[in-house]
């Protein structure tokens, strides 16, 4: 019986054939004459025999390598099983941030509430390989990335893939890939390695994907300081694990028309970079899959239409989670553009400064939570009722009764953030849409959603929006982001001012919560 992640044998066939890059990360090719397994996109010459995998680590568990022309570590994630609130979504997105590097599978297996024994069931059956194969591939993958287009020492490189050894590092890649690292170094495939204080890395994509809006998104938004967005990129300041300012990142289209952006890293850590670059994925959305997504959207007579409108539109999420909230609380009552003013004098006024600017725009770091959770913050301009949900925001954070743990569901995580003061459910949506980049969150009580479905003028109550929404689960994310870009798109095309804000009635304590999409 093939495994339910498995496009079928025709369809596998048929991208294969084509070269479909829609398809890249969905299904790889186990070529049985060489033992390689290569992306749909491989341009080798086909072969007659040959077997498809859900994902590479099934095909390494059954004993084959990756192709080193098509380099199966660039593709992107199969973003349908790692999204939503499945157990097995749950638990890839914790192997992801590293749950297997330095825990035994019962660990994981608890966290997503389950037994281990179930757990490795599950992902047999659903993935073909157990969570640990899954582990071992990912962190594989990542070193061989990084052994072939960057010029860390091979020692950096097994810290960055979460190797404790370089003896081990060397050993494990020897008997998967039949090559020792250095070995692959001197292979004539290899990519343009960038060196000295930046390193450049491939963050693949299935097309379409629209990153010019993800970039008018971000940039409307951008806090000057910690965040640059210009037309063709985006740029911040990032912090070490001790929370100081460390290096900063870059990240543009990947030129010569690739379906990948180009992370630049500068002073980065090794110890670091793979979870950037997991981040820099979430938050740009990279492992969507645009076909599933308007699959199921499409058959909404509505979203139609907008889906063909826009068909690369991702869902922008953010860097960092608890500056997510803070912003998301920050623009209650008034529009992105005041919202904006408001956090860049938060983070002048509380943000760590750096001793030197690192770029023209890049000159301090977001506050972390215990840098406001007491703080004063009359002084930037916020009502004392606005000034006490950002601290009690951050106080929750620091004594755990919120978080951004990966293992909750949807469900969960608003439950725990709408029992905060000042904290109502179209609030604790939008933090899951941009904090947990959730393709399923929803804020039913937002009136420019609740205009824009009908189309006529007329308005849904939150009640009936929900219930017209259930048909687009698990993409309601996706729905939300096209149906606010049309309400712009509408209000920019009728000359309306710009920077009204949307008010919406808090449903449990009767309090304000207003924003512009």
């Amino acid at each position: 019986m093939p495994c339910p992640a498995l496009p079928t044998h025709e369809a596998c066939d048929q991208a294969r054939r084509s070269r479909d890059p829609r398809f890249d990360g969905l299904f790889f090719t186990g070529v049985h004459s060489t033992r390689i397994y290569c992306r749909p996109v491989c341009p080798a010459p086909f072969a007659k025999r040959v077997t498809y995998f859900a994902n590479a680590a099934a095909a390494e568990a059954a004993g084959y390598r990756p192709c080193l022309r098509c380099r199966p570590e660039l593709s992107p994630s199969d973003g349908a099983w790692r999204r939503g609130d499945a157990a097995v979504a749950r638990a890839l997105k914790l192997i992801d941030q590293g749950a297997l590097a330095d825990a035994p599978l019962a660990a994981l297996a608890e966290r997503v509430g389950l037994g281990e024994r179930q757990l490795r069931r599950v992902f047999v059956e659903r993935l073909g390989v157990p969570p640990i194969g899954v582990h071992g591939t990912r962190r594989l993958l990542f070193a061989k990335q990084l052994l072939t287009e960057t010029a860390l020492p091979i020692t950096e490189v097994a810290m960055a893939a979460g190797f404790g050894s370089l003896r081990r590092f060397n050993a494990t890649f020897q008997e998967a890939y039949r090559m020792a690292p250095r070995d692959l170094r001197r292979q004539p495939g290899a990519a343009t390695r960038s060196g000295g204080d930046t390193l450049a890395l491939r963050l693949g994509y299935r097309p379409p994907y629209d990153f010019a809006a993800m970039l008018a998104f971000l940039r409307g938004r951008a806090l000057p300081g910690v965040e640059a967005v210009d037309d063709t990129s985006y740029a911040r300041v990032i912090a070490g694990s001790d929370g100081s300012p460390h290096g900063w990142l870059r990240v543009s289209e990947w030129p010569g028309g690739e379906h990948a952006l180009k992370l630049e890293l500068h002073a980065p850590l090794a110890s670091r970079l793979l979870d950037i670059v997991q981040r820099l994925r979430r938050m740009f959305d990279l492992d969507a899959d645009p076909h599933a997504i308007a699959t199921t959207l499409s058959a909404d007579p509505r979203l139609q239409p907008l889906l063909h409108k826009r068909p690369g539109l991702r869902l922008p999420s953010g860097w960092d989670g608890f500056e997510i909230a803070v912003r998301a609380v920050l623009g209650q009552q008034v529009s992105v553009a005041a919202a904006r003013t408001l956090a860049n004098r938060l983070a002048q006024r509380f943000g760590e400064p750096l001793p030197t600017p690192f770029r023209d725009g890049l000159e301090h770091l977001f506050p972390t939570p215990a840098a406001l959770a007491e703080a004063d913050l009359s002084t930037i301009g916020l009502t004392r009722a606005r000034a006490d949900t950002v601290r009690t925001v951050a106080r929750a954070l620091l004594d755990g009764r919120v978080d951004f743990r990966p293992e909750r569901t949807l469900e969960d995580f608003a439950a725990r953030w709408v029992a905060l003061a000042g904290i109502g459910p179209w609030t604790a949506q939008y933090i899951a849409m941009r904090a947990l980049g959730h393709p399923d969150a929803f804020p039913a009580e937002d009136l420019v959603l609740q205009k824009a479905v009908p189309g006529d003028g007329s308005r849904l109550t939150a009640k009936v929006l929900g219930a017209r929404a259930e048909a687009w689960r698990p993409w309601r994310a996706y729905a939300v982001i096209h149906l606010w870009k049309e309400a712009l798109a509408t209000t920019a095309a009728a000359s309306v001012p710009p920077g009204n804000t949307v008010s919406r009635i808090h449903a449990r304590t009767g309090t304000r919560e207003a924003t512009t999409p």
